[in-house]
């Protein structure tokens, strides 16, 4: 047991109870558990892995507590004010604690990555002649191994011997417990700040000269920048007017000064292009950026989060978990594209990476930038509350104009081509003269695979999913009917399963058959397919970016990943083949997602030195949001959906909190969650909350992976005051233990 006079600590054992249990420092390990160490400490007769949060405030006894065992490194893995964070996290989006900070601090952090070994072949003594003889006649390729170790100047990787000579591990195991051959391990190197993206993306630098715009913009960030205060900035700006040179500058007084900085990006992936301005503009300062992304190896993430613990690294770039990058002295954090989805987290803690960012950021007293050409509508009513500074960039640099938008009526487009139109005459037009005039274009379609579903017109068959309640849809580039959701296949049948039809057939159309059919119409145009398809094959999609951008590609067609970051000067023609998906979506955010698409999207057109033009196919050209996208008029769209988001007192007005339910029996899982529904009702009446209850009813996608969905909704004043008390109630109601329920709060998918 303890010493009276020992410093207690309190810490989270991770496997253990869901609140932090106080343990004795003993002296040897004084300099270092402090707040943020990752040290190993005892609990029922185990030893468990545990993290140090915040020192104990009550009074307790020294000689009852055991010692912590062992601290795993140096240094704190977490900083003080991540420790404050993940409380926050905890609380706001009703997670575990553990949870919280099993998501902060990285799987191969907590595993103590050992260095990889590679195994070493060499000869431990020179066989006799006689030897070799009888050796080249009982196993000629052992003695060819060890005449080749014989010409060699040291060991060599026992991997590279045996492929390079054809042997099998056995020979070399052989050799080695006769003693000719002795091994070898040895430590690999690793870099922190090595990763697929360091090699091909390092982009010249430039002198850029800012627009009278981006210097405003520039000068109020310095601003906040020298207060040391915590300052959320808005940089609303069309695309192409240069919001990524605005939060250069930024970063680069940051890094002189020698602060931290994060830089957020939807997907690390699909933003090549900014990771290597990023490098290049700091490689002249001596700094190298971590990427974190989820293709690193376990090795390469410990070794980049200890970098940003110890102070080696001053600054990271990457996807929403890259908000929790352990930085010293961080005084600016970037959202980039802030209004993406992709910042939603999907799994528990479900935390919204931009929401994260700004709290962060307050924590730190750091400024915030949340960049995007269609702000989310929560972030533009917190600049119509003051809480934002707003900073406009109106203009393209070099006065670039905005591409031309023109809306084809395909409900006019069937009638005329007597049948079901994909491409228009107006956008095969237009095709075929980019093509002739050595100009490039995209083909932007948010569905993948040939036909959405295969359908019998005598009967009304439709294949679905067995496991989910969608339709599935058919790829023709492996002849599979596959689901979207869970990922089952099947082979498709040449007649209805149901009736024996011949006429069975695929309807509906993804972005495989606009590849096919752009083909037909020109067929000596090379054509390229970008969707998840294609990204499943590691570094195709990189690939294909850059032959796009060296004018290998003629055509891109590809999903919603082409409406992100991407800059192609030669990019003159953009077709929208659909331009109504999203708005059939049961969203009350799926006029603000359509119109945020179709600006992003045209926002790819006319980049460089040529006009852009944007041609947008819909049944639906007299929607709102497609008007208002047509018009680029951002302040008429952002009026009407505010005004429709007040009266009906949806976000940003009030949170939103989405309670799921789910389970294998539809009926039980909907009478518990009516009891549920009832039981809380009575709970808030008796605590006065002003809550609105929604439900309980059954999903949108009712079925998924053999489990069905329902959903109850809160819309609530403040998260922080009313969610404890629906957790507390939860905690005591008998939930059968077949039904999962999760708590999802600022949700961004509905369905």
């Amino acid at each position: 047991m303890a010493e009276p006079s020992a410093h207690i600590v309190d810490v989270l054992p991770f496997g253990g109870p869901e609140k932090p249990l106080a343990y004795a420092v003993p002296a040897k390990l004084k300099g270092y558990v402090g707040p943020g160490a990752l040290v190993r400490v005892p609990l029922l007769n185990r030893s468990r892995l545990g993290l140090v949060c915040e020192g104990l405030t009550e009074e307790i006894d020294p000689k009852r507590l055991k010692f912590v065992h062992d601290a795993l490194y140096d240094d704190p893995v977490v900083t003080p004010d991540l420790l404050r964070l993940a409380q926050w996290l905890a609380r706001y989006y009703a997670a575990s604690l553990e949870s919280v900070l099993e998501t902060i601090v990285p799987a191969p952090v907590r595993a103590i990555m050992a260095p990889k070994t590679t195994r070493l072949l060499a000869l431990a003594q020179r066989p006799a002649p006689e030897e070799m003889d009888a050796l080249a006649r009982r196993a000629p390729r052992q003695a060819e191994l060890v005449k080749f170790l014989e010409q060699q100047s040291g060991p060599v990787p026992r991997g590279l011997l045996i492929s390079r000579l054809k042997l099998t591990p056995g020979s070399c195991d052989a050799l080695v417990k006769k003693g000719i051959l002795k091994e070898v391990l040895q430590d690999e190197a690793r870099e922190a700040y090595t990763d697929e993206l360091a090699e091909d993306e390092a982009l010249p630098t430039q002198e850029v000269t800012l627009t009278e715009e981006q210097a405003a913009a520039v000068a109020d960030v310095e601003q906040s920048l020298e207060a040391r205060e915590f300052r959320p900035h808005l940089i609303h700006g069309v695309t192409g007017s240069g919001k990524t040179e605005v939060y250069l500058r930024a970063l680069e007084r940051v890094v002189d000064e020698g602060g931290s900085v994060i830089f957020l990006v939807p997907e690390v992936a699909l933003t090549p292009q900014t990771v290597g301005r990023l490098r290049s503009r700091l490689s002249k300062r001596g700094q190298k950026v971590v990427v974190w992304h989820s293709h690193l190896s376990a090795g390469e993430r410990a070794d980049g989060w200890m970098a940003m613990a110890r102070g080696e690294a001053r600054v990271v770039v990457g996807a929403r978990s890259a908000i929790f990058a352990p930085l010293k002295d961080l005084r600016l954090i970037i959202v980039d594209e802030e209004h993406e989805p992709a910042y939603k987290q999907a799994e528990s803690p479900r935390y919204h990476g931009r929401d994260v960012a700004v709290y962060r950021a307050m924590l730190c007293k750091a400024v915030c930038l949340l960049g995007s050409a269609t702000p989310a509508l929560e972030s533009l009513y917190n600049v119509e509350l003051k809480s934002y500074r707003l900073n406009r960039l109106s203009r393209r640099v070099d006065d670039r104009q905005l591409p031309t938008v023109h809306l084809v009526d395909m409900k006019r487009e069937k009638l005329s081509s007597h049948g079901a139109a994909t491409i228009s005459n107006m956008l095969a037009d237009k095709l075929l003269d980019r093509f002739e005039k050595q100009e490039q274009s995209i083909l932007f379609l948010n569905r993948r695979g040939y036909s959405t579903r295969m359908i019998c017109p005598e009967c009304g068959y439709v294949a679905e999913c067995p496991h989910c309640s969608v339709t599935l849809t058919y790829h023709r580039s492996d002849n599979r009917l596959k689901c979207h959701v869970c990922g089952y296949q099947e082979r498709p049948t040449p007649r209805c399963p149901k009736c024996g039809c011949s006429k069975y057939r695929g309807v509906g159309f993804g972005t495989q058959r606009i590849e096919e059919t752009v083909q037909k119409i020109i067929p000596r145009a090379r054509i390229m397919r970008l969707d998840t398809d294609t990204m499943s094959k590691k570094h195709l999609f990189r690939k294909i970016l850059s032959d796009f951008r060296t004018g290998k590609i003629d055509i891109l067609v590809g999903t919603q990943m082409l409406a992100k970051g991407l800059d192609f000067p030669n990019v003159t023609l953009v077709g929208m083949v659909d331009a109504d998906i999203a708005l059939h979506v049961p969203d009350f955010r799926a006029a603000e997602r359509t119109f945020q698409l179709l600006v992003q999207v045209a926002g790819r057109a006319g980049r460089g030195d040529k006009a852009g033009e944007v041609i947008v196919q819909t049944f639906m050209p007299h929607s709102p949001p497609i008007q208002y996208a047509r018009r680029s008029d951002f302040e008429g769209f952002l009026e009407e959906e505010l005004e429709q988001r007040r009266e009906f007192h949806y976000p940003p007005f009030r949170h939103l909190v989405r309670h799921l339910f789910r389970g294998r029996n539809p009926e039980k899982v909907g009478f518990f969650a009516e009891q549920w529904s009832r039981r809380l009702e009575e709970h808030l009446e008796k605590l006065d909350h002003n809550v609105e209850i929604r439900g309980p009813v059954a999903a949108p996608l009712e079925k998924v992976k053999d489990t069905y969905r329902f959903h109850l909704w809160y819309f609530v004043g403040n998260v922080s005051k009313i969610l404890p008390d629906i957790v507390a109630l939860r905690k005591d109601f008998p939930m059968d233990e077949d039904i999962v329920d999760v708590l999802d709060v600022d949700p961004v998918d509905l369905v």
